[in-house]
């Protein structure tokens, strides 16, 4: 299996720095996994894998961080993405699964899912945050990966788009919540509709803030009490709260990269 040497890519080089430093090592397809509603209280996790062309083609004008975009412009480059991607797949993970399995699992499942479901096989693969094990290529955990590597960007985008959709279409199901306005999140809105409604069955049980209210009448029954409840999931492992680290696959974290220093790579394992 083909490992590249180790590179260091200059941050000022831009968003597709990383791909363009991968493929002139030989990784032609290089992969890009993201999720979107990890920190929701209700409605599903998404996640997606996209794989953009080499050169120009793959460029798409005002790429970025999907929260760095407005609802608009995500509207149009997760149009773009699809038309152009070489291949992109996406997963949704309902509210019931990430209670019942957990939001790191979930979380590592949905992506690994999301690279696996490729028509396209990758060569290398760029995940944001966290290291996604179980893959048979090569690839790189980065911190804010979907702000320094343009596949890793495409694929946020096409998780956002597709889960705030589905938050408007949830809205129309469960009127009151505001769930188009807020997409799931915590907001001042969401925590008084919970108080005075009560949680509904796209809530996820396993958050306390939901668990606090899920013992009133009606609640569904797959809500746990609140004292069974663990205000997080084991994290398989913790990445920095700022800066950029690369994480090898399968190996240690590196120690935590300063903001603004150099993205540096050592070389995939698996």
């Amino acid at each position: 299996m083909l490992t590249p040497p180790r590179t260091v890519v200059r941050r000022e080089g831009g968003l597709y720095a990383l791909e363009r430093a991968l493929q002139r090592r030989g990784f032609r397809h290089v992969a890009g996994a993201d999720e979107a509603g990890r920190g929701a209280c209700a409605g599903p996790l998404v996640a997606a894998a996209a794989i953009l062309p080499e050169g120009r083609r793959g460029e798409i004008d005002g790429l970025a961080d999907s929260k760095l975009l407005t609802p608009a412009s995500r509207e149009r480059i997760h149009d773009e993405v699809v038309a152009r991607a070489l291949a992109y797949a996406v997963v949704v993970i309902p509210a019931e699964e990430v209670d019942e399995r957990g939001l790191h699992v979930s979380n590592l499942a949905a992506m690994r899912r999301a690279l696996a479901s490729l028509t396209t096989r990758p060569d290398y693969v760029l995940t944001d945050g966290f290291g996604v094990d179980g893959l048979d290529v090569p690839g790189l955990a980065v911190w804010k990966g979907d702000r320094v590597a343009a596949c890793v960007a495409a694929a946020s985008v096409l998780a956002k788009v597709t889960r705030d959709r589905m938050m408007v279409e949830l809205d129309g199901a469960f009127p009151g919540y505001g769930f188009a306005e807020h997409k799931g999140y915590i907001t001042a809105e969401h925590t008084a509709a919970l108080r005075d409604r009560g949680p509904c069955r796209e809530h996820r049980f396993s958050y306390v803030n939901v668990a606090t209210v899920s013992g009133r009448d009606g609640a569904p029954p797959r809500a746990r009490r609140p004292a069974d409840v663990r205000r997080d999931e084991p994290m398989e492992r913790s990445c920095p709260p700022g800066g950029t680290v690369g994480v090898a696959l399968g190996e240690q974290p590196q120690p935590p990269a300063s903001v603004g220093e150099d993205v540096v790579m050592e070389g995939g394992v698996r």
